[in-house]
């Protein structure tokens, strides 16, 4: 109790001081260790339900994303926007009323979104996606949006003071949760279906309702209930964090002082208080809900594709893919999810960067915000440079190193249990590595255009760039030569109209051009470095030596990351002003200042 209340007296001292990078180091270190989890969550639940339960545990999260942003989205962006502004005009009583509105909204529409999941979900599940399977997955997941919703006020509340930690502590919480019960509880489905198949000595059973002869009928009967009970981990990992804030706000007291809030002038009424709110998270929840229920009908749009593929040409595909099928056992029947499955693999580490990335973008809201309402041009040019020039120091060494690495990284995370998939999420990988930059700026983007009043822009750009997507969705997946292989470039499509557009549409807005030199120019020529390092280093470690996977990859990453931080350092790639924004950056900026090597 204690150490929160100090806490909150620190960050009243020190709110004016924080920065874009201050703020943003705290949420990309949380979710890398949330990414670290993940990958702990995610490898084993593979190896413990297959790549067709992992389709399954996915084709739930595409349902629930649409009526998660729905029931959410634009909120936490406008309780940030908003409690910043009010802060920035010293008008303590009026942020702390945002987050008391924002809570009581947060509540009908989490409860609402819950329920609407469930009412939905056996229609979706018989008679859109033909999987009736999926059911019990999206029911076990529903919850998850009430709590979301109630994380997410206090997340918002706390990012528009400046402080980042409520919001990385609690996605920490909420992913620890998740591996711990998620893995526990489909690993206990599992062996106990097993088990009880095994039991029966040959003999025809029912097994979670369906009856089952062979092994491979069994394994098929189990996946869909063990997916759910691994979708069921998340909910409850996430009404962990949801307690985590709930309880650290009643005992810290909230952001303000007594003092503050009693020099502060009177609040607006709570009904005015919500009109502001809905006024600014309207326009953001459409432009995300467009993004989200895109991303919706891409998903139903490559499932009935892979299905229609099949139809018309299923030895094309089996033969494509017949050392994975026969390996992995797969029936015909479930080859459309398990090609969807391990898509879903080869998406989990590609989303590492952006995820990262996108910290950038949620804390450049209030900083930008509060430097649009003072009209501060100096300090809007330096946080929207900052947020070009840090995404593409991270997006290019990830993204042409996994492209150099994307099959030896598939090999390490999942060859040792799942071999099968490799061959397949290899390629795959790769087709998304290449272009990393485009993910990786696509979401601060957006954010950088909520926070200069421009919430239009994003919707017509997401639009756009949707009906792209699903046009050569049904044209490259639906091709049996081409299947699952073709949804990357779709998707490579869609971000690079979204991402061309908004970023027109931001130059437009501030009159502030980033440097392409400093900002494109000069992190692409170290990323290819780093790539064409790690590509070669593995080549030679692997091959020439006949080192393990394992060792050489991890050597590889090793001697890629020191070729980028070498080539930045020849070609000037880093900012003094970044550098000063850093823990420590004042002594740190000296030194590379004299030593010229500084851009």
């Amino acid at each position: 109790m204690n150490l929160w209340v100090k806490e909150r007296k620190v960050n009243m001292a020190t709110r004016k001081k924080q920065n874009l990078l201050n703020a943003a180091t705290v949420l990309v270190v949380s979710t890398m260790i949330v990414k670290v989890i993940g990958a702990i969550y995610k490898i084993p639940l593979v190896w413990i339900i297959g790549e067709t339960g992992k389709g399954y545990f996915q084709q739930a999260y595409d349902i629930y994303m649409p009526f998660y942003t729905i029931s959410m989205a634009g909120l936490p962006v406008a309780i940030s926007r908003l409690v910043s502004e009010s802060i920035a005009e010293n008008k303590f009583r009026q942020a702390q009323k945002i987050f008391k509105t924002a809570q009581k909204i947060f509540l009908a529409v989490g409860a609402f979104g819950t329920i609407l999941l469930l009412a939905i979900a056996y229609p979706y599940s018989k008679f859109l996606i033909k999987t009736p399977e999926n059911f019990v997955s999206i029911v076990a997941i529903a919850p998850c949006i009430f709590f979301c919703c109630m994380m997410s006020s206090y997340r918002g509340y706390y990012e528009g003071t400046r402080n980042m930690y409520p919001t990385g502590v609690s996605q920490v919480i909420e992913a620890a949760g998740k591996l711990v019960l998620g893995l526990a509880m489909a690993y206990g489905v599992t062996t106990y279906g097993i088990k009880v198949f095994r039991a029966a000595d040959g003999q025809s059973i029912k097994l979670f309702g369906t009856l089952v002869t062979t092994e491979q009928e069994a394994l098929s009967a189990i996946y869909p209930y063990a997916a759910a009970a691994a979708v069921f981990g998340v909910t409850i990992g996430s009404l962990c964090g949801m307690l985590y804030l709930m309880i650290r706000n009643r005992i810290s007291g909230g952001a303000f002082t007594r003092e503050e809030l009693i020099n502060s002038p009177e609040p607006l009424s709570g009904k005015e208080t919500a009109k502001k709110i809905i006024r600014i998270a309207v326009p953001v929840a459409i432009s995300s809900v467009v993004l989200s229920v895109s991303n919706f009908i891409d998903s139903v749009t490559v499932k009935n594709r892979l299905a229609y593929a099949m139809e018309i040409g299923a030895d094309t595909i089996k033969q494509m893919y017949s050392w994975s099928l026969d390996t992995a056992q797969v029936l015909d029947k479930d080859i459309p999810t398990y090609l969807y499955g391990v898509y879903g693999l080869a998406i989990d580490v590609k989303n590492l960067i952006p995820t990262i990335t996108m910290a950038l973008g949620v804390s450049v809201i209030p900083m930008l915000s509060a430097a649009w309402l003072r009209k501060d041009k100096k300090a809007i040019k330096q946080n929207i440079d900052s947020v070009f020039r840090v995404t593409m120091l991270i997006a290019m060494p990830a993204g042409f190193g996994l492209a150099a690495l994307s099959t030896p990284v598939m090999q390490l995370l999942y060859g040792m249990k799942r071999p099968s998939t490799v061959p397949i999420a290899g390629p795959i990988l790769f087709a998304y590595a290449l272009p990393m930059a485009f993910y990786a700026i696509s979401t601060p983007l957006t954010n950088m255009l909520h926070a200069v009043n421009r919430m239009d822009v994003p919707i017509k750009s997401m639009v756009l760039g949707s009906i792209t997507k699903i046009i050569l969705n049904f044209v490259l997946v639906g091709n049996p030569n081409i299947n699952i292989k073709g949804a990357p470039y779709s998707s490579l499509a869609c971000y690079a109209v979204i991402v061309i557009y908004n970023l027109v549409a931001l130059i437009r807005e501030t009159k502030v051009k980033p440097d392409f030199v400093s900002v494109f120019l000069k992190p692409l020529i170290s990323g290819a470095m780093c790539g064409g390092a790690a590509y070669l280093a593995y080549g030679l470690l692997h091959t020439k030596l006949a080192l393990g996977n394992t060792i050489a990859t991890a050597v590889s990453i090793v001697i890629g990351g020191v070729v980028y931080f070498a080539m930045l350092l020849i070609v000037k790639g880093f900012a003094k002003d970044d550098i000063e924004m850093l823990p420590k950056g004042e002594k740190i900026a000296k030194v590379l200042e004299k030593l010229k090597l500084l851009g």
